[in-house]
């Protein structure tokens, strides 16, 4: 690899700048570039590819600055009434509200300095699901000139396709939106909606929901026959006017559908209730919780890549919404109350599960919203939308965690250091599924962004 300043190419060999530099060292003690090639081979054999990925999607944008990125030096106004901890990792600190967090800050990653463009849900949505503003849209109707990306989930689904007899891209929750305003990009995009995600969904009470396979009460499996036949019939005049690939991959997934709507075989990877009740309550009993145990369900089938919902709306529900993270008030109390204990509990559990099952180190977890809050407190105890600085937490698929990757200012306004955008993150955690840039081109895409090299 050749690396100006922070771009990260590769050159045939695969070798980064600082190896590259090393080679002019390594040689005066008898090391030659066949040998240094062999140490890299050597090295990536113990370390392959990662095989699937979660997206816990923290709808609304959380506040860094009360989880991930404290302030304690910084005047009130800013640092609000949080203090930090010490984490099982010297030198990194978290707040106070993850305790469970703070010791296992050894499987994780932080980075503090993720920038985008944009303070509107709509559109930073779509930035943090696509790594592109183009077709998003904002909360008034404006649509962002150019053509609409595929979600990372597409494009991983796209490119390792089915690993197993479940949909190779899961999503856990209901469609996004902000207002009565669906956003963009959360679908197949340029690669089409054969690519857009299976949509599950789960309730406390009612459990498991799949919307698109619920049979109707008294449509019994003989009747959804005689109607498949018809279909069928439809399907093969469809055929002779148009063999198209399309029409063949729109014909596998429904005949996925169909066999996921009837088979228990299948639809049993959904069913957390096959779990012991020490598994679910470790997860939480609340919604999201229950939803990181489906993911874990999904990834350990063999689904590639799950992403996980933390509301449909923006807003929480005192704003009503359904328990977004967008608190441009009562930021504090809600946080104490419900979002920073839930997410403490449910992402600590499912690293551990990942680990005890030896599904960690094969496995991507992102957890990260559109964008994070204001350093500064508003006059409603809350924290408006910053796009500016924000962080995200990454853990297992081969990453190295037990770290932090870049620096806020001593406001938190802005990056101090390393400044990254979602399409470097998203680059980075492609790179670690086998997903390069010639993959990439071959769908008519480019990497979105550089390599973060501190994780790979």
């Amino acid at each position: 690899m050749i690396s100006f300043g922070t771009i990260r190419q590769k050159d045939c060999s695969g070798l980064s700048r600082r190896e590259l530099l090393r080679i002019g060292t390594v040689g005066a003690f008898g090391l030659r570039l066949p040998d240094l090639l062999r140490v890299r081979a050597a090295g990536d054999e113990g370390r392959p590819p990662a095989r699937g990925m979660i997206l816990l999607w923290l709808w609304g944008g959380p506040s860094q600055m009360d989880t991930f990125d404290l302030k304690p030096k910084a005047p009130i106004e800013y640092r609000g009434p949080y203090s930090p901890i010490h984490t099982n990792v010297p030198g990194i600190e978290i707040s106070e509200l993850l305790p469970r967090l703070a010791l296992r800050a050894d499987r994780y990653a932080i980075v503090r300095s993720l920038q985008h463009g944009t303070n509107d849900h709509g559109i930073g949505g779509t930035v943090g699901l696509t790594s592109s503003q183009a077709g998003g849209a904002s909360l008034g109707g404006q649509i962002v000139p150019g053509r609409l990306q595929p979600t990372h989930g597409a494009i991983v689904s796209r490119v390792l396709g089915n690993q197993s007899e479940l949909p190779p891209f899961v999503s856990i929750g209901g469609r996004l939106h902000q207002g009565r305003r669906p956003i963009t990009g959360e679908g197949g995009g340029s690669l089409g909606s054969v690519y857009d995600p299976f949509r599950l969904d789960y309730d406390p009470e009612d459990g498991v929901r799949i919307p698109v396979l619920e049979i109707q009460q008294g449509l019994t499996g003989d009747i959804i026959g005689n109607r498949r036949a018809l279909l069928r019939e439809i399907d093969q005049t469809a055929r002779r006017l148009d063999e198209s690939r399309t029409l063949q991959r729109f014909d596998e997934v429904y005949q996925q559908a169909y066999s996921l709507l009837l088979t228990p075989a299948a639809r049993r990877f959904f069913d957390v209730g096959q779990e012991s009740e020490a598994v679910r309550r470790a997860y939480g009993s609340f919604r999201f919780g229950q939803c990181c145990l489906m993911a874990r369900r999904l990834i350990e089938a063999g689904v590639p890549f799950v992403q996980v919902n933390w509301s449909s709306h923006v807003e929480p529900v005192e704003d009503g919404g359904d328990g977004g993270w967008d608190m441009h008030d009562r930021n504090f109390s809600i946080l104490q109350d419900r979002h920073a204990w839930m997410l403490d509990q449910s992402l600590t559990a499912l690293l551990d599960d990942l680990q005890e099952r030896g599904l960690l180190d094969s496995t991507l977890v992102v957890t990260a919203g559109e964008f994070g809050r204001t350093p500064k407190i508003n006059p409603r105890a809350g924290r408006d939308h910053w796009e500016k600085c924000y962080s995200a937490v990454v853990a297992g698929g081969g990453l190295r965690t037990g770290q932090v990757i870049g620096a806020s200012d001593p406001l938190g306004n802005y990056p101090a250091s390393r400044p990254l955008s979602p399409g470097d993150l998203a680059t980075t955690f492609y790179e670690r599924l086998g997903i390069g840039t010639t993959q990439l081109t071959q769908l008519g895409l480019v990497p979105p962004g550089s390599l973060i090299e501190e994780l790979t």
